[in-house]
């Protein structure tokens, strides 16, 4: 996982007094001697969304048995229904969202100049675990596609919503910097139809792809969700975190 846990609070129960005649002498307990509860945050039920705005934290399991199944419907679709690149987080930089991520993905900064014209820099490609030393050899990946987000959503977006998506910098994981041959490889499939050649990162890829479905609370279809569950067989220690959209 890229680019995040609930701390358990503890909680000092009540002094109970109980009722004493009226000549009896009440001796309190010592606080230092007083019980101590732990008590852990709630967590929804399996398969009720997470609240707006509250980090969530699952094994991999559990995270994938909270994505909802579904049919995917491809009908309709077009990549400018996704409008993107905006102008980024920082409206005033010159750089839009694509270099955004890519500076803030870099091993080794880059200079930016006029324009957000980037020269050298380093950048580490986790589909095939390649170093990139060229800011023009990398492309921004969408993690979770844009044709596969339409195949995916459950009632259809408005356009705000397919933006907000397409330059989704609130979390870590909707965007990426990779090698352009990594990403052109991958293209618009899921994880049923490819893995990233790093076999190393398949455990990270598999949770993020749930991270980010989860996040935009988005269906999988059912051999998506087979190879989810294949992946996590061998990934008994990974956590799935996400936080979900606004």
């Amino acid at each position: 996982m890229r680019r995040g846990m609930p701390a358990l609070a503890l909680a000092v129960l009540p002094l109970l007094a109980t009722t004493s005649p009226a000549d009896a002498v009440m001796i309190p307990t010592p606080v230092d001697e007083l019980p101590f509860t732990s008590y852990a945050p709630a967590q929804p039920p399996a398969g009720a969304p997470a609240a707006r705005g509250a980090s969530m934290a699952l094994p991999l399991f559990d995270a994938i048995d909270r994505l909802p199944v579904a049919e995917e419907h491809r009908a309709g679709y077009q990549r400018t229904l996704y409008k993107h690149w905006n102008r980024g987080l920082n409206t005033t930089d010159g750089c839009d969202t694509r270099r955004e991520v890519i500076l803030a993905e870099a091993v080794e900064a880059p200079a930016v100049a006029a324009g957000c014209k980037l020269t050298g820099g380093s950048w580490r490609s986790a589909y095939d675990n390649l170093v990139v030393t060229d800011a023009g050899r990398l492309d921004v990946d969408h993690f979770v596609p844009l044709a596969e987000v339409f195949d995916s959503e459950q009632t259809p977006w408005s356009a705000e919503r397919r933006e907000a998506y397409a330059n989704d910098q609130g979390s870590p994981d909707t965007l990426i910097a990779v090698s352009a041959a990594s990403n052109r490889s991958k293209s618009d499939k899921d994880p049923a139809q490819w893995m990233p050649t790093d076999g190393t990162y398949h455990c990270a890829y598999a949770a993020t792809w749930v991270a980010t479905k989860l996040r935009w609370d988005l269906a999988v279809d059912d051999a998506e969700r087979q190879a989810l569950l294949g992946v996590a067989e061998d990934c008994a220690d990974t956590t799935v975190t996400y936080t979900p959209a606004p």
